[in-house]
């Protein structure tokens, strides 16, 4: 019998999650790096080049890759065999205080993304605790934990179905995923748990993305069973939709599909999609009684040595100078360097102007955001020099309710964001001559070393989500809708499902 001591998972847990907020699984970043090299689009090959490159730059910096250093998911797989050493605390109690250590550590904060109360107050527990805890029985005596951070933007894209028994699975995944669209970053994986009942299937579909990347080896071989053969359909279906790295459109939207099954009832078949992300995290040890577990940090030149530089055609611009005109000279899919002074504004930010407005009370004092960018971010806290931790953007989509308001009674002249924005945000943008830009989820880390400057000017005490003031230097990004409503996050899918279709003719 095997005696597993309570310290070892919670030191192990602890080290796992820092070690996965700054280090890629090496088989993503593989995968990162063959899309790179097949991909024709343009805007989808500097998108990926982007993700690289932050990935490295995390690797080195020991920082996290995304500013939603996530949920913890967390599958632990005891053996019938095992003992503790104490039994003071529960196996999810020693996940959580493994995720309380990891969150706040000194020289690597990650930042505190959960919120207790979810359908009332939503109050940050502080230290991203509780970890969803996934506890099975097996055979055995050892531990085994497979452990991942899930951000919101890929989360959020989760979708269920009962389909009845004769509907065609990757049928409902190709017409699925277009209307998910791209705030759940893509290139990424996708999970998909097939049977049991429906939260079995959502539980399946999360487990499942925890598995090595090998569609390439599977292809190589060919499918040896109906689950095989289903993951090379959704896998050719949904690289056929050309939607591409950031749903800008392009080659490659998954860099792998995954399926876990179970025996289901006869009348039901429940299907869960669960995507995952360009900061795909996770990694796996097991307990056997000698200590905790050993992470060996991948080899830095393991990582591709690819680059990216602004294009000649790349437009450079002064947010302290420049006017409503400028603006309405941009033209959707170009690069643009911003320099200067934005602010920041997210969910909460957004509600709370809201309702001073409403009630009269007008802007919080040392907020103008007229003729001004906001940058939908809730950056990571910094560490030592750094001016701001990682400060990737957020998925837009959950601003939209707030433009309107946003752009005719604060004056905003444009906003940043991740992913597209809705029709109805789009009608606005176009009808206020205003700007949407998309900077690159997944590129954190890059980002924050174009914030020269950063400071809190109003809401602090909602954390991460309180509004700073930036100060920019060659912040890239790209114009995603201009002031004539042209939409990048159309245009791109529609134009490259129409071109894959050509090559394949």
């Amino acid at each position: 019998m095997t005696v597993i001591r309570k310290q070892d998972v919670i030191s192990s847990v602890a080290d796992a999650l820092q070690y996965i907020s700054y280090y890629h699984p090496m088989d993503f970043i593989q995968a990162l790096e063959k899309a790179y090299y097949k991909e024709e689009s343009q805007a989808a090959k500097d998108a990926i080049a982007q993700i690289l490159i932050n990935s490295r730059m995390a690797a080195e910096g020991h920082r996290p890759i995304c500013q939603d250093t996530g949920i913890v998911t967390c599958f632990v797989n005891i053996g019938m065999d095992v003992r503790w050493d104490e039994t003071d605390m529960t196996v999810q109690q020693m996940v959580d205080e493994g995720i309380r250590q990891a969150y706040t550590n000194p020289d690597n904060p990650l930042r505190a993304s959960v919120l207790s109360d979810p359908a009332g107050k939503r109050i940050n527990t502080k230290d991203n605790t509780p970890g969803v805890v996934h506890i099975n029985m097996v055979p055995g005596n050892k531990v085994e934990i497979q452990i991942a951070a899930k951000g919101g933007g890929s989360e959020n894209k989760t979708k269920m179905v009962m389909l009845n028994p004769s509907d065609d699975i990757a049928e409902w995944v190709e017409k699925t995923l277009p209307a998910m669209g791209a705030g759940w970053c893509p290139p990424g994986m996708l999970g998909i748990g097939i049977g049991g009942t429906a939260e079995k299937a959502a539980v399946l579909a999360k487990e499942s993305l925890m598995e090595h990347i090998d569609i390439h080896e599977l292809i190589e071989r060919g499918p040896q069973n109906a689950e095989e053969e289903l993951r090379l359909d959704i896998f050719n279906r949904v690289n056929k939709l050309g939607i591409g790295a950031q749903g800008l459109g392009g080659l490659t939207t998954v860099v792998d599909v995954k399926i876990k099954t179970a025996p289901t009832h006869a009348a039901s078949k429940p299907v869960c999609l669960i995507p995952n992300c360009a900061a795909t995290r996770h990694v796996h040890f097991t307990l056997d009684g000698s200590g905790p577990a050993v992470l060996t940090p991948p080899k830095l030149e393991d990582w591709p040595q690819i680059t990216w530089e602004a294009g000649e055609n790349t437009r450079r611009v002064n947010l302290d100078t420049i006017t409503k005109e400028d603006v309405l000279q941009w033209r959707t899919g170009e690069t643009v360097l911003l320099s200067g002074k934005i602010l920041t504004g997210r969910d909460a930010a957004h509600k709370r102007i809201q309702g001073m407005l409403q009630s009269g009370e007008g802007l919080p004092e040392g907020v103008d955001l007229k003729n001004k960018f906001i940058y939908y971010v809730g950056p990571v806290d910094a560490v030592g020099d750094e001016v701001v931790g990682p400060a990737g953007p957020t998925t837009s989509t959950r601003m939209d309710k707030f433009t309107d308001m946003m752009l005719e009674e604060t004056g905003i002249m444009g906003m940043i964001g991740k992913a597209e924005r809705g029709a109805d945000t789009v009608e606005s943008i176009k009808k206020h001559q205003s700007v949407y830009l998309m900077a690159v989820g997944g590129a954190a880390y890059l980002v924050a070393k174009a914030i020269k400057k950063a400071r809190v000017v109003a809401f602090e005490d909602l954390g991460m989500e309180a509004i700073y003031e930036f100060e920019v230097e060659d912040m890239p990004v790209t114009v995603a809708v201009d002031s004539t409503g042209a939409n990048a996050h159309q245009i791109g899918p529609d134009t490259w499902k129409v071109k894959i279709a050509e090559m394949e003719k």
